[in-house]
């Protein structure tokens, strides 16, 4: 289905404007705006400022084009008209200043001396601060490097989204070091097109890494050895290209597992070829996957005349010396910008093993990734982390399998339960957290914008107000379509974990509603269960409405086109409840319609549990599930809630 892009100015303006609350100007001293990622420091300064309809650029010079871009965007969102450039502060002006540059740039200097802030000294870290400057407005934006200028402009944006901004002190920096995706799900992989709109989504929630590694690319697996058609070739080069104008590290990944011949100089060499077409498009980070693969058997005769019998130390020391002879190649050509991360065969828990011990002999500097105590875990704390480090011989990089839904009881849903149960502090015993994401591109990003904005700051992470939030940047901050969307995602509300119970449940919001109308009827309270009954009908009319408030009001197409088979089950359901809820409120009344009313209501429901996933979306392909386990479970037992004459449930 062809999808329809916003330009990207009014995508940012209206995504900024969705992660702000009432305008800035209106917000009274003391109320901080809303920033994603929450910011580490945050104060406000002075009164809200007006920007007026011309504003001076200092420094536009020394940013590149996209953080640029996204500065003016933000000046226009305020209101801005006219934008001129100047190399050095001026004396005076009656208009708004704003000054932008790394710390080495005097302007900026002065600028942030001038309000009294402080210089970020953290790699990506920045300054943001604003305030009132003789007839007109200050603003500075330091970044400690280039990507941290960046996301001050980022930041810039979700500020002035309103028509002003308000007078703030802001120093930030991100806790860990990587932050972003790793494609590396089973099944159809995204689209390009896909892929370029999640780069230009990773940038705007200062996300830093995207790692191509889709597991059905032959290319990557399969055929690893072979090289890549020109054309996909062309058309990885656009996407590397756009992830370095999003400030995103494209990382290449390669699975050679389940064929290579550790032992054998031209696999290596083979590796090498690929990687080095990808360095000459630019890509100076690279990855070498270890896992899904039998490790307890070689694929030639050399690796058993080198390595010995084959084993969990044999494949450690096999794997570890693949990696340090791939890192030290990549380090005589790339040196400082050199970057190598692996996954093992051995990837979740911590339980020492010949093949963990042998694999801590990869040189520290290569980031090893880890999926936590399980494939799909219910939770990470400090305490998980910190025996993964002494597992692995270093800070792991968490490969979080949430919200990829390629497997068992995931098929057929989307996941998009909020980002949680990572515990705060994380950051001191992990190097960064790369989220799998969903078969469905657009869809991931409630999970996504979670996981960012914890691996920025988890120590001031919010889940339910970072869930929240993700709800408002999709619907432009229309309070219908936010609202709509929540809805949609508490139906979609369920963590399964590999083969175990879910680590969060299903509709909480809906099964606190239908467990009140529950409790209400047996109570026997008449007044009790007629309020209880008008909650339900609120409740039903919200379902059934939800699915085409999201069609009208999100102007993300792909989202709209990714979700349909889960949108079109929500409505079907909705209505199944509707008829519910007529047929309780019937049968309250002693009305034999009541019996009618439940028939209706099973008829919808076997209509919604017919539908399947769009085919190639995941595999297997499932049966949608909408709020399983406890909307379909009342709309079955609704009719037994109340006496109905002539019913089944009634014993006639």
């Amino acid at each position: 289905m062809p999808q329809t892009r916003l330009p990207r100015s009014i995508f940012l303006a209206t995504a900024a404007a969705a992660l702000l609350p009432a305008a800035a100007s209106a917000a009274p001293q003391g109320t901080l705006p809303v920033v994603f990622p929450q910011p580490v420091s945050m104060r406000l300064t002075g009164a809200a400022l007006e920007l007026g309809k011309r504003a001076t650029i200092v420094g536009a010079d020394t940013a590149d084009a996209e953080t640029l871009t996204l500065v003016r965007s933000a000046l226009a969102a305020a209101g801005v008209e006219k934008v001129g450039t100047a190399r050095a502060l001026p004396a005076k002006s009656d208009g708004t200043i704003v000054v932008i540059g790394t710390t080495r740039s005097a302007p900026v200097r002065t600028a942030v001396s001038r309000l009294g802030g402080t210089l970020p000294d953290q790699r990506e870290g920045y300054a943001l601060l604003s305030g009132a400057h003789g007839d007109g407005a200050l603003v500075v934006l330091a970044g400690q490097d280039a990507d941290g200028l960046y996301y001050a402009a980022q930041t810039l944006r979700q500020l002035t989204a309103r028509g002003t901004m308000p007078a703030v002190s802001i120093a930030d920096r991100p806790a860990m070091a990587i932050r972003g995706t790793i494609e590396g799900f089973y099944g159809a992989p995204w689209s390009m097109e896909d892929r370029a709109r999640h780069l230009d989504f990773l940038g705007s929630v200062k996300a830093n890494t995207y790692v191509y590694s889709p597991k059905d690319d032959p290319f990557a697996r399969d055929k690893w050895r072979d090289a890549y058609p020109q054309a996909t070739l062309d058309a990885l080069k656009t996407l590397i290209d756009q992830a370095r104008r999003h400030h995103v590290r494209f990382t290449y990944a390669i699975s050679p597992g389940p064929s290579i011949c550790y032992s054998r100089p031209s696999d290596v060499q083979a590796l090498q070829r690929k990687f080095e077409v990808f360095r000459s498009m630019g890509v100076r980070s690279f990855y070498i996957a270890f896992d899904d693969i039998e490790y307890t058997k070689w694929n030639c005769d050399e690796d058993r005349a080198a390595l010995g019998e084959p084993g969990q130390r044999a494949a450690g020391l096999a794997q570890a010396n693949l990696s340090n002879t791939i890192y030290r190649w990549l380090k005589t050509k790339d040196g400082d910008q050199a970057e190598l991360m692996i996954v093992p065969t051995e990837y979740f828990n911590t339980t020492e093993s010949p093949y963990k011990a042998a694999l801590r002999e990869v040189d520290p500097a290569v980031f090893v990734q880890w999926t936590g105590t399980d494939v799909v875990p219910p939770a990470i704390s400090i305490g998980d982390a910190k025996a993964a480090t002494k597992a692995f011989g270093r800070k792991t990089l968490l490969w979080d399998n949430y919200p990829v839904n390629d497997y068992g009881e995931s098929t057929g849903r989307l996941l998009m339960a909020p980002y949680a149960r990572r515990e705060a502090g994380l950051s001191g015993e992990l190097s960064g957290i790369l989220a799998n994401p969903m078969n469905q591109e657009a869809p991931s990003r409630v999970a996504v914008f979670g996981s960012a904005a914890f691996a920025w700051n988890d120590r001031g992470y919010d889940a339910d107000r970072a869930w929240k939030a993700a709800a408002r940047m999709l619907a432009s901050g229309d309070a219908a379509t936010t609202e709509a969307l929540m809805v949609f995602f508490d139906a979609q509300h369920l963590a399964p974990t590999f083969g175990s119970q879910p680590w969060q449940p299903s509709a909480p919001r809906l099964k606190a509603t239908l467990d009140e109308v529950t409790d209400a009827i047996a109570s026997g309270d008449a007044p009790a269960r007629e309020a209880a009954l008008e909650r339900l009908k609120a409740t039903a009319d919200a379902l059934a409405t939800a699915s085409d408030t999201i069609r009208a009001g999100v102007a993300d197409q792909g989202f709209v086109a990714q979700s349909q088979p889960w949108l079109d089950a929500l409505q079907l359901w909705g209505r199944s409840l509707q008829a519910t809820a007529s047929g309780l409120a019937a049968a309250n009344q002693g009305s034999p319609r009541a019996a009618g009313f439940f028939a209706q209501a099973r008829a919808l429901a076997a209509q919604a549990e017919k539908l399947q996933t769009i085919p190639g979306t995941t595999r297997p392909q499932g049966a949608i599930k909408v709020a399983d386990g406890v909307l379909d479970r009342f709309v079955a037992e609704a009719p037994s809630l109340i006496y109905v004459p002539g019913s089944a449930a009634a014993g006639d």
